[in-house]
């Protein structure tokens, strides 16, 4: 193998951490993975420091380990190594590269005040997970700290950094620290002086731009694997320094690239611990809370339906059923568990049979939650069987995100003529893109590698920064190099299933106001 026409793509996910090797025909040859959970401490929820780098560490060495495997050889170079993860956040540093808070990701909604206060100074939605609305809440509250930060990231942005030395990110990742401008593909100028101004009665000795990452664009170098940065990630010694860098992205960028959704009227639904839907438009959009705008890798333009809670509840629900098994002593692989579950779900009504769930582990801005209690309910009468149940679970896991769809169809007009999904929740063939299918009203496509998800789009935006052509766009690329030729295969729901998920929804939003009482008598 000529590791030089190998590229490597890392993402930290919010249940996995994985890392995919491609060969020069773009096609997954080693895989490596490490499976963690987020934990709820001191009223955030955060990943610990240590694990981070223990699962980084652990990913890459099963990567490894399957390489060795299949070539009989090692690792000690490849064409391009890319980092994403999970995107916004809030990870703080000082002038020594110590880190000055916990790690405080996406899922909390714990800035409230300073999104509503930034969304209304900037005209601009601000949601609570973004970094700017975390700094900005940092800043509200008091906390010591803030006047210490010398580099203010993401997960993704402080990964790359530890492994090049370089303060960057791609522009997809800038666009949810703080918002961008499509002209200039870098910060927007105006918001930044905003802030500075907001910020300049507290007195510290920095502004704003002092302390973000450079915003550099797909295609560009993000500098090189350092001495340091291959200890970092390989410490049996093995991989060696030099190797070109990519910028990092964050997952909404890496799965827009997966699913080759990066040109305008284009989309994709990511679904696995949270959901979310990616539409790239060229229209000029109102101000929803309910509705981010961020970019794609090459700047452009996207409307994003961002929901903290998918499949969290139907893994617990597995777990539940697993243990069950386990109990009569019925021995089950957990992968064929859920794909027995998920089938069964196209068993039942369309409508659920009339049970009602919510999957709610953390809150939920577009049904303004700030926290979340996962419910489930029946009436005495429905029909309660394992089919309704399994198709009540997925059904609920997109729901929310449905709600927040209905605004761009029905409010602002964005046309849905596809859909590409990958995630979790597609593995099982059909049944995932059926429910989205009905949820939606438009065909969805999964492709083979929709399974490989963010780190496959990460590599893929690592084989277009070494292997294109001058000129060519990165939408050019995806289309003609990538996948002229990726099988895929198209569901469109039948009148049935799209008519049963109405029902379902019309019964889900009035029933919203269970979940508000569970959240304030379940505490």
């Amino acid at each position: 193998m000529d590791l030089k026409q190998t590229v490597i793509g890392i993402e930290f996910g919010s249940t996995r951490i994985k890392a995919v090797m491609l060969d020069r025909n773009y096609l997954p040859i080693a895989s490596g993975s490490y499976e963690w959970e987020n934990k709820f401490e001191n009223g955030y929820w955060t990943y610990s420091a240590e694990e981070i780098v223990t699962g980084f560490q652990t990913c890459y060495r099963e990567l490894k380990k399957d390489f060795r495997e299949q070539f009989g050889q090692e690792i000690t170079t490849t064409g391009a190594i890319g980092i994403s993860a999970m995107m916004h956040g809030y990870l703080p540093f000082d002038k020594e590269g110590n880190q000055l808070a916990a790690f405080r990701t996406w899922r909390n909604i714990t800035t409230g005040p300073a999104a509503d206060e930034l969304t209304e100074k900037f005209q601009f939605n601000i949601p609570q997970r973004w970094s700017i609305a975390h700094l900005y809440q940092a800043i509200l509250n008091g906390e010591e700290h803030v006047k210490d930060i010398d580099y203010l990231t993401t997960l993704a942005g402080f990964i790359h950094w530890k492994l090049s030395g370089e303060r960057s990110c791609g522009i997809g990742e800038a666009s949810g620290i703080i918002p961008v401008d499509e002209s200039t593909k870098d910060y927007n100028e105006e918001m930044v002086k905003i802030f500075d101004d907001l910020t300049a009665k507290y007195h510290y000795p920095w502004k704003l731009r002092d302390l973000l990452p450079k915003v550099l664009m797909a295609g560009e170098q993000a500098g090189t694997l350092t001495e340091e940065g291959a200890r970092f990630l390989d410490p049996e010694g093995t991989l060696q320094a030099g190797v070109p860098l990519a910028p990092c992205e964050g997952d909404a960028g890496t799965g827009m690239t997966a699913t080759n959704s990066i040109r305008v009227n284009t989309g994709n639904v990511s679904a696995g611990t949270s959901d979310f839907a990616m539409l790239v438009t060229d229209k000029k959009l109102n101000v929803h809370k309910e509705i981010d705008m961020v970019t794609t890798p090459d700047g452009m333009p996207v409307a994003m339906v961002h929901c903290n809670n998918c499949t969290s509840d139907i893994n617990a629900w597995v777990d539940l059923l697993e243990e069950f098994a386990g109990v009569v002593g019925a021995k089950v692989d957990k992968g064929d568990l859920y794909t027995l579950l998920f089938q069964k779900a196209m068993e039942g009504d369309p409508d659920g049979g009339g049970l009602m769930n919510f999957n709610y582990f953390s809150g939920e801005s577009i049904t303004e939650l700030d926290e979340g209690r996962p419910v489930f309910a029946r009436m005495v009468n429905c029909k309660f069987d394992l089919a309704n149940f399994m198709r009540t679970q997925i059904m609920s896991s997109l729901a929310t995100l449905k709600i927040g769809l209905d605004i761009l169809t029905k409010e602002e007009h964005v046309t849905v003529d596809k859909l590409y999904g990958h995630g979790g929740l597609f593995k099982t063939p059909k049944v995932g893109q059926t429910l989205l299918s009905a949820a939606v009203g438009a065909p969805v496509s999964v492709m083979e590698t929709a399974g490989e998800g963010g780190p496959y789009g990460m590599a893929l935006l690592c084989a277009y920064m070494l292997w294109k052509e001058d000129g060519e766009s990165l939408s050019d690329y995806l289309d003609n190099k990538v996948f002229a030729n990726a099988p895929s295969s198209t569901v469109m729901a039948d009148d049935r299933d799209r008519e049963g998920f109405a029902l379902f929804l019309e019964r889900y939003r009035k029933a919203l106001a269970m979940e508000r009482a569970a959240v304030d008598t379940l505490s």
